[in-house]
């Protein structure tokens, strides 16, 4: 049976305020968690129901059987599934100084759902490092970790003051942007080697962060689309999809 102090410590990783406190966060379902165990981050605790542990039994002396009644009280989620657990958060990351292949930066992206994806759209297309705006959402926030499906314990997230950032490295590689005004780009050149800036849902990207875009992009659309555009995630997908083709 889980404790009070057990439930107490895990609901309060459901706020940042108390992630940040205790330096832990939560992963839920039996694909996510799966993908932890067998990742670097660092394991804290596994409460699992006996429908999860009869198939988990790698990790018997590991987990903790909890009831469904008892994993209710603890999930973030309104239908939770089999199995959460509780990870440690490992060290901050630093933005990279070189930038050797693409890279996703993301300037206020604030919607958990979006956020997750992005990284698990970055993961499945092989890029390793996101850099994100300090205003962008929290990767440790359940439900981004829930979008990402697993993929956050494969891809890096740094967040850094984009300005700064892309002030030292001005000129060092070709810096590309999602904006309305850009370039067709399905007849744009592209290089296997960039950035590439999403902007906010609402907003696109900030004034201050397109000084620094070398390249506008547009997906084009076709026929009689009325539609003003496209969801942040998805115009993620199709950019790098046609990045990664383009190599």
């Amino acid at each position: 049976m889980i404790s009070k102090n057990q439930i107490k410590l895990v609901t309060s990783l459901h706020k940042a305020k108390g992630r940040k406190r205790a330096g832990l966060f939560i992963v839920e379902g039996p694909k996510a968690v799966d993908e932890f165990i067998n990742s670097n981050f660092e394991i804290e605790a596994v409460y699992g129901t006996r429908e999860w542990i009869e198939f988990a039994p790698q990790i018997l002396d590991f987990a903790e059987m909890i009831s469904v009644k008892e994993l209710q009280s603890i999930s973030a989620q309104k239908h939770p599934n089999q199995v959460l657990a509780v990870v440690k958060m490992p060290e901050t990351s630093t933005p990279p100084s070189e930038i050797n292949d693409l890279c996703l930066v993301l300037d206020t992206i604030q919607d958990p759902g979006n956020m997750g994806t992005i990284i698990r759209i970055a993961d499945w297309f092989g890029i390793k490092h996101i850099i994100c705006s300090t205003e962008t959402a929290d990767i440790y926030n359940p439900k981004v970790v829930q979008s990402t499906m697993g993929s956050i314990s494969r891809v890096q997230v740094s967040y850094t003051d984009l300005v700064d950032w892309l002030g030292e490295i001005n000129g060092a590689i070709p810096v590309y942007g999602t904006l309305l005004s850009g370039e067709n780009i399905y007849e744009t050149k592209l290089v296997s080697k960039g950035l590439i800036v999403i902007g906010n849902e609402s907003k696109g990207i900030s004034d201050d962060v397109a000084f620094f875009i070398s390249q506008g992009i547009k997906i084009p659309s076709y026929g009689d689309s009325e539609t003003e555009s496209l969801n942040a995630a998805v115009a993620t997908g199709v950019v790098v999809a046609v990045f990664r083709q383009a190599q």
